[in-house]
């Protein structure tokens, strides 16, 4: 399970502070930087409308080797044009060379409103004061740094042999389909081989990170990296696997949860799929249908809801009504056992106790193959519309 109490991984140094990216004096610029060199593993959005802070971090990702990550949060720096381009190297330069290294060392992240430039004066008096060294530690502070209208902030510390891996994320909304409004970053002292760096963690993305959904909508802005900078020696792959994978999970269902007016996290597990792409297909389309969202939210056990969604798969020619199983928790809805129970009372009072935690689990059984996979999600409220429509102003 998480430790809170597990130390921070060797030579690894965090920067926080306030400069100006909203009006109320928070700290919204972080630097997490390793003191020696390091792999890194990384991935990003797929939107074709990213900001620079992403095309210089997949070129500075190219050669598998980095030393670190400067964000800027509550400004995603995206549709800024020449003049955001300019600014964001600028601010990923002036802060490589305050902690001398070549600028291509350096990965960039801005997350937050887009079509606004950086406050670059008060953004430049800041960087004219950065001293190197930084204190070690503090990746608490970088994980409330990096909030935009996270409620919470989301941070994850695991042992993995003599190893420590520390993860920390913000993200609440505009999740889908890969990752999210999502910075999420991994810090480990583990010695590992680059190309099995990189193997392990694109798998555990895919099952964690590529598996939450909040309301449909493609982040500009994605990235989530892991740097290994090996000072605590060699760790066993496998094992290491399972832990980045327990760390990547824990953020990821603390992100639903946090879902922009989440009140309810939602599981949904499909599994007898003609393959696990079928089976995340399926449910994606079930975690983000409204009415699903809307039924959860109310403890509503209308279970037809997840039939219905299940159904749009229309292309998908090999889903067979009859051969379906639905579930909400353990109380299978679907097939019905017998004439009218579907209308049962009994059978919807146990789906509306299930309901009325604050986790719900979702199984939906194909009944195809052995192709399965695990979605999440939260409920859709009033608060996501209050939060959305006043979010600039």
């Amino acid at each position: 399970m998480p430790d809170s109490t597990t130390q921070d991984p060797k030579g690894f140094v965090v920067h926080t502070a306030p400069v100006g990216l909203a009006d109320d004096g928070r700290e919204d610029f972080t630097v997490l930087a390793s003191t020696v060199p390091a792999n890194v593993s990384a991935v990003f959005t797929r939107s074709r409308f990213v900001g620079p802070s992403v095309v210089l971090s997949r070129e500075a990702v190219r050669d598998g080797r980095a030393r670190g990550v400067v964000v800027l949060a509550r400004n995603a720096n995206v549709a800024t044009g020449a003049e955001g381009e300019r600014n964001a190297r600028e601010v990923r330069d002036a802060v490589a060379r305050a902690i001398g290294v070549p600028e291509g060392d350096l990965l960039i992240a801005s997350t937050g409103v887009i079509g606004r430039q950086y406050p670059m004066e008060s953004v430049r008096e800041h960087l004219r004061t950065l001293a190197w060294p930084f204190p070690e530690g503090g990746f608490d502070r970088a994980a409330r740094a990096i909030m935009t209208t996270d409620t919470r902030p989301k941070e994850v510390r695991l042992r993995c042999g003599d190893a420590t891996l520390v993860g920390i994320a913000k993200g609440v909304g505009m999740m889908e389909p890969d990752m999210a409004t999502l910075l999420t970053f991994f810090a480990t002292d583990a010695r590992l081989d680059p190309a099995e760096q990189d193997r392990v963690f694109r798998r555990v993305m895919d099952r964690t990170f590529n598996a939450v959904s909040i309301d449909t909508d493609t982040s500009t802005s994605d990235t989530a990296a892991l740097f290994a900078n090996g000072l605590a020696g060699d760790v066993d792959v496998e094992e290491f696997e399972r832990v980045l994978h327990e760390a990547a999970l824990t953020l990821v269902k603390d992100i639903a949860g946090d879902g922009e007016g989440a009140t309810k996290v939602i599981e949904v597990r499909v599994t007898g799929a003609r393959d696990d792409a079928q089976a995340k297909r399926v449910g994606k389309t079930v975690v983000n249908s409204p009415l699903v969202k809307t039924a959860v939210h109310g403890c509503d056990p209308n279970w037809g809801r997840v039939a219905m969604a299940v159904g749009k798969c229309s292309d998908d020619t090999d889903i067979d009504q009859d051969a379906v199983a639905i579930r909400f928790g353990e109380t299978e809805v679907y097939p019905p056992r017998a004439e009218g129970t579907e209308a049962d009372d009994a059978l919807r009072e146990a789906v509306a106790e299930h309901l009325r935690g604050d986790e719900v689990v979702i199984g939906v059984d194909l009944g195809i193959a052995d192709g399965a996979f695990t979605v999440y999600g939260c409920d859709l409220t009033e608060g996501y519309v209050r939060l959305n429509s006043e979010y600039t102003t």
